[in-house]
């Protein structure tokens, strides 16, 4: 294995420990109070039944909403070069937002790639990334159905804030819904593992 290859396996490893470690104690928290857009996330979460705490040391922002990035909600991790934007979607939305598109999932349990990847495809015009689906232990701990983690080299543009990486997870509730999460990052360092050991427990399907 050369040098390349094994780093990037390295970085896999350490990620697929950060989701296995144990979750933290958490309290319902808000960044400045029950926001407008707070409130709306938390009404689209509790329709695909999914619980949310506000991580420590996370400032809400205000999140994306045009054709190519329609989000939810988003926080940053002030001094830290670290976002994430969330977006919920139903069974029907994700469905109707494939057909949109005119793109094909035979297996309705599939929809969390088909989303995953067409939201990848408005980050970076490169059609190579790494990807990893979630084993079962983990899936666990979020009481998820599918899952699946991407790494992507993204291109510079200012509505993603000059990032050059990000972090993709999609998690599903067959039959549900998904929540797709985007951690923004310019380090794929030491810091950006803590920063997402942060942000790793702040939601889970509830049952």
């Amino acid at each position: 294995m050369n040098a390349t290859g094994f780093k990037i396996n390295c970085f896999w490893i350490v990620l697929t420990l950060l989701f296995a470690a144990p979750a933290s104690a958490q309290t319902n928290r808000t960044a400045t109070g029950y926001t407008s857009q707070l409130k709306n996330f938390t009404a689209s979460l509790a329709q695909i039944d999914v619980s949310f705490n506000f991580p420590e040391g996370f400032k809400e922002i205000k999140a994306p909403n045009t054709d190519s990035y329609q989000f939810d909600y988003a926080m940053i991790l002030p001094d830290a070069d670290f976002e994430i934007w969330f977006r919920v979607n139903t069974q029907k939305e994700n469905e109707k937002l494939l057909a949109d598109k005119n793109i094909k999932t035979g297996n309705p349990d599939s929809l969390f790639l088909s989303v995953a990847q067409d939201q990848i495809g408005t980050l970076t015009s490169e059609k190579i990334f790494s990807k990893r689906k979630l084993p079962q232990y983990i899936l666990d701990r979020y009481n998820a159905d599918e899952g699946c983690i991407y790494l992507v080299s993204i291109d510079d543009s200012p509505v993603t804030k000059h990032y050059k990486y990000a972090f993709v997870t999609v998690l599903q509730k067959n039959g549900s819904g998904t929540v797709l999460a985007i951690a923004f990052t310019n380090d794929k360092g030491p810091e950006f593992f803590k920063n997402m050991q942060l942000a790793s427990t702040c939601l889970k399907f509830k049952g």
